[in-house]
């Protein structure tokens, strides 16, 4: 088990990232999908009375969303996976500003496999130490990764002149572009505190899928917030019920585009 907890920090207050990253999430998930791969949401929907947190968050929206995959991940895994292998489950519960994703893959791995991310979002730069509650054990084990999104390096496929934060500057807000020791002089600020649980159990490629799994996760969460920022102009100004309906239309693309064309968005390091 590999336990590694991400900062991003950004110029947003936690009500705004919660229009950002529904909308971000949709946009995003059209860019990951076509030539038979990508995703497919199967549920979408309120629910009530889940406790999580300890008890403090309890209801909100539940989507079950399923990844078709084959080339997202390395050529080592493909050799070894089998068939139909390749196709992970993810559940997620958004009691915002907390929220719970569960992925496994249940038809190969079963047990032997999940990834557990829980994340609170947190009108803060990055500072508070324990966000999640972690026992001493897990606290002990836990290793803190702050993610800057315009300083940290990004794969050269990864980058977008359009999607650079330290280009970019909002029309609409008149933030960025962000440049320097940014994280200090922001108002607004928030981070979002992204717990990340990793079980591999496979004899010989535990350590090694547990580590590919944690960086993909730190490449995903950087490109991910640098968009979900220069996207800004975008979102900002939309209503939840705005984001409702452009889910809905998503999810109607998502079933069309999955279909056909070619394989589209990130593709799997070399390792």
């Amino acid at each position: 088990m590999l336990i590694k907890e991400f900062r991003v920090t950004l110029p947003l207050t936690v009500e705004e990232y919660q229009v950002a990253q529904l909308y971000s999430v949709a946009e995003a998930s059209k860019n990951e999908t076509g030539g038979g791969e990508g995703i497919e949401v199967l549920k979408n929907e309120p629910f009530d009375d889940y406790p999580l947190l300890g008890g403090k968050y309890k209801k909100g929206q539940y989507t079950y969303k399923i990844y078709h995959l084959a080339s997202k991940v390395p050529a080592f895994i493909r050799i070894l996976a089998p068939k139909g292998s390749l196709e992970i489950h993810e559940e997620a519960w958004n009691a915002y500003p907390y929220c719970k994703t569960v992925i496994t893959n249940p038809h190969y791995m079963k047990e032997k496999f999940m990834l557990v991310v829980e994340t609170l979002h947190v009108p803060d730069s990055g500072s508070s130490n324990n966000v999640h509650e972690l026992p001493a054990d897990k606290l002990k084990a836990r290793e803190v990764v702050h993610i800057d999104i315009a300083n940290d390096p990004i794969a050269q496929a990864d980058y977008k002149s359009t999607e650079d934060p330290k280009i970019f500057k909002s029309e609409k807000t008149g933030r960025g572009p962000l440049t320097g020791q940014w994280t200090d002089k922001v108002n607004p600020v928030m981070t979002c505190y992204k717990l990340v649980t990793v079980e591999f159990k496979w004899f010989g490629l535990q350590n090694r899928i547990e580590n590919f799994i944690q960086k993909a996760e730190r490449r995903l969460f950087t490109t991910f917030h640098r968009q979900l920022f220069c996207w800004m102009d975008r979102w900002h100004g939309l209503t939840m019920a705005d984001i409702r309906a452009i889910e809905e239309k998503t999810k109607e693309e998502l079933d069309k585009q999955r279909n056909i064309g070619q394989v589209r968005g990130m593709k799997a390091d070399s390792d």
